[in-house]
């Protein structure tokens, strides 16, 4: 072996060496908000929030434009974002019930390869089996206490620190879910704000939106600390940071609602040397997605179908700028009101909904103040109600959340408040057609039985554990 040859194995076994160190399983730190409409947040266009740590994050990392969950409920989509699988594959498809005792989640997945999985804050996700994370104290597991227990941050700081095992942690905050009474509402005084398209302008609106306003910026705060503690763990430089708004806010047409402001998420990530700083990508994904690239970015070697989400990590690298052709949602009402089925589909450009039932009049409970102790109902649907008699606007508002035809299209691009329905237009035409077709088969992939599944008795099975429906 000549000289030349023996620096040339040399040096590709040093390459070999440096690239299995650098390949060690990163750290996962996740951060939910809840309840937090995306295009409210500065990053997304939001005119009124003040959200300086998310921002900086955002400038450390990649920002997502188009990033979907499957169902604009706190429980179902938080086990989609745990188990990498749709609302009938892994049963839980109703707010308050439970997904199959035999799936598997972040816990099991990411064990094998030696990962501590934890998760402080709200947990929201049953049966426990399915679900084992670690619990971590420090934060407010009750998203409806008044007000929220102050949060303290040693629990996280000393899960992160215990050992040199990675690990991932799931911080869920309570804010800005309802009551919105965390913060400081008067740095948003009610006259000087700007509400978006699809909320009525109300006196008691702009109160209420000013509080909601108030405890995003208080969200933020928990960020900025919860980053701070990272950095002093001196493991920031091998974790990866992920943070999302999970759904919209408990405005008519957000939460509860297959609408762009209910299903759409924001979603940063920051990973240093790995993600290329203040970018954003147009990559379309989905909260299914989330474990398997975790899996991907940890080595961990899985069987794609197990999941109905697939890995984004060469979207994080800069590899790509494409990801999934279509995101997919449902709907089922229950238990937040009576049954009121629906489903959906998106390119990313154009959106399709599908109201199974749209005969029926769409109402939710707390929303229209009609069941719960008061805490959780907001006032502010009353003086819609009463503005609507000579206010065209807000009678407008109410009958687009309250009357829905079979059929709604929306281009996202241009009119992302989707007020502008297009189904049946000639010049949609092909789109809507490619999009019901696709809509069609993952029903049928899914083995969605329809209006059938949102019934009482289907919930209530559920959440004993009982399911009804199961996908093979």
């Amino acid at each position: 072996m000549n000289l030349t040859t023996l620096f040339s194995l040399v040096a590709l076994l040093t390459s070999l060496v440096v690239g299995t160190v650098n390949a060690a399983p990163p750290n996962v730190l996740i951060i939910l908000a809840d309840d937090c409409t995306y295009n409210d947040l500065p990053l997304y266009g939001g005119q009124n929030a003040k959200t300086p740590n998310l921002d900086r994050l955002a400038s450390q990392g990649l920002t997502f434009n188009r990033a979907f969950l499957s169902e604009a409920m706190c429980q179902p989509c938080r086990a989609e974002l745990y188990s990498g699988l749709y609302p009938m594959r892994n049963g839980c498809a109703w707010n308050h019930s439970s997904s199959h005792s035999d799936i598997e989640s972040m816990p099991h997945h990411l064990g094998v390869a030696g990962y501590r999985v934890g998760l402080a804050g709200k947990v929201h996700v049953l049966p426990r089996q399915a679900f084992p994370f670690e619990p971590v104290g420090g934060f407010d597991k009750n998203c409806v206490r008044d007000p929220t227990h102050p949060h303290q941050i040693d629990p996280a700081a000393e899960f992160m620190s215990r050992s040199d095992d990675p690990f991932c942690l799931v911080v869920a905050l309570v804010e800005p879910h309802v009551p919105w009474v965390m913060g400081d509402a008067s740095a948003y005084p009610p006259k000087s704000l700007k509400l978006p398209p699809n909320i009525a302008d109300t006196p008691e609106t702009r109160r209420a939106f000013g509080a909601y306003l108030a405890e995003i910026t208080y969200m933020d705060s928990q960020v900025g600390q919860l980053l701070e503690t990272l950095e002093a763990s001196g493991k920031a430089d091998d974790t990866l940071v992920l943070f999302s708004s999970e759904q919209g806010s408990q405005y008519p047409g957000n939460k509860w609602t297959n609408y762009n402001t209910g299903v759409h998420t924001a979603l940063i990530a920051r990973f240093p040397g790995v993600i290329e700083a203040g970018r954003r990508t147009d990559a379309l994904v989905q909260y299914a997605d989330v474990l398997p690239t975790l899996m991907d970015l940890a080595g961990i070697q899985h069987d794609t179908n197990r999941f109905d989400g697939n890995s984004f990590a060469d979207v994080l690298r800069g590899q790509t700028e494409q990801h999934r052709q279509y995101v997919y949602g449902v709907h089922n009402n229950v238990p937040e009101g009576p049954p009121y089925p629906i489903r959906s589909i998106s390119d990313g450009r154009y959106h399709y909904i599908r109201n199974l039932q749209n005969q029926n009049l769409y109402i939710e409970k707390h929303l229209m103040g009609v069941k719960g102790n008061g805490k959780l109902n907001n006032h502010y649907w009353q003086t819609w109600v009463f503005e609507s008699f000579d206010n065209p606007k807000a009678l407008r508002l109410i009958q687009r959340y309250q009357l829905r035809p079979a059929e709604e299209l929306f281009d996202l691009e241009n009119d992302p408040y989707e007020m502008n329905n297009l189904a049946g237009s000639a010049s949609v035409a092909a789109i809507q057609s490619e999009l019901g077709d696709e809509l069609d088969r993952w029903l049928a992939a899914q083995a969605d039985p329809g209006i059938e599944q949102d019934t009482v008795r289907t919930h209530q099975a559920a959440k004993q554990g009982r399911h009804r429906f199961r996908p093979k």
